[in-house]
């Protein structure tokens, strides 16, 4: 009886154990986009139905009301930092966003609560967050699967974008990477390092903020014997954008001088090029 009894119980452990090992694939797949928006990360989790052979807009996703933006648990967005959407803050943490379809133009939504499976049970106004009103773009093509994209990144906005059948949405956010950088800048300058200047310098250059600061800064990174090459490169870049080309040529050939003699071939190049460049005009 005893034995009986173990082989029962070793049969069912089999049973159970190739059950579990078992897997088939979801019919719309999860997806996680980590992307950098100038200096805030964002995080993007949702579930990816397909159209096989259906209409979606106006029938399988009803125009005018709330949908879920996917399949399965609501799509959560994460912001590192607080960020606007049309006008509205938005405290860092993460969202539930939600969609209104229309034929012509979409409302989207992002809600506090991030922990419904699809839409809430009952809809609750006061945790909308931020809401949008955009238009529909009409696609040449057909997307198949439900896609969600982060677009026309800039170092101070991104746009989240929606992509399914032949439509296409898109909702700008801003996030706050002047004033994140700008205090970067401040507290580095009450001890900055010669990298600090640098960093500082290379910022206010390349989003064209006070060129005469920048100047300040680079030439304070390049001071004593031997200065970096690229700190030479970028102070010759500001020296031309501020008008001063016999600088910036003075300035690249001791860049070029410092590559050549690192072996660095590729600003050995732009030096050479800039300096053609310059001398012709």
């Amino acid at each position: 009886m005893i034995k009986k009894i173990s082989l029962l119980v070793v049969l069912v452990g089999l049973i159970s154990t190739s059950y579990a090992q078992i897997k088939t694939p979801q019919p719309s797949p999860s997806s996680k986009i980590v992307q950098m928006v100038g200096l805030t990360e964002v995080t993007l989790e949702y579930s990816r139905p397909s159209m096989r052979g259906r209409t979606v807009f106006g029938d399988l996703v009803s125009y005018g009301s709330v949908w879920r933006t996917g399949a399965n648990a609501n799509t959560k967005i994460t912001f590192g930092d607080n960020v606007t959407v049309g006008g509205t803050e938005l405290k860092k943490g993460t969202y539930a966003v939600y969609t209104i379809p229309g034929e012509k133009t979409w409302e989207i939504i992002f809600y506090s609560d991030a922990s419904n499976w699809g839409n809430p049970q009952s809809w609750d106004e006061s945790k909308v967050a931020a809401k949008a009103t955009v238009e529909v773009m009409v696609l040449p093509m057909k997307i198949e699967t439900f896609t969600m994209t982060f677009d026309d990144l800039e170092t101070g906005s991104g746009v989240l974008g929606i992509l399914w059948e032949n439509a296409y949405v898109g909702v700008k956010f801003n996030v706050p990477t002047d004033q994140i950088a700008s205090k970067s800048i401040e507290v580095a300058m009450a001890g900055p390092s010669k990298n600090d200047y640098f960093q500082s310098a290379t910022y206010y250059h390349t989003e064209g903020k006070d060129l005469k600061k920048a100047l300040e800064w680079i030439k304070k990174a390049t001071e004593g014997e031997d200065p970096a090459f690229w700190y030479l490169r970028r102070m010759s870049l500001i020296q031309a954008d501020m008008g001063d080309k016999v600088g910036a040529i003075a300035t690249a050939k001791k860049s070029m001088a410092g590559a050549e003699k690192a072996k660095n071939a590729d600003y050995v190049k732009m030096n050479k090029d800039s300096i053609e460049q310059w001398s012709k005009k």
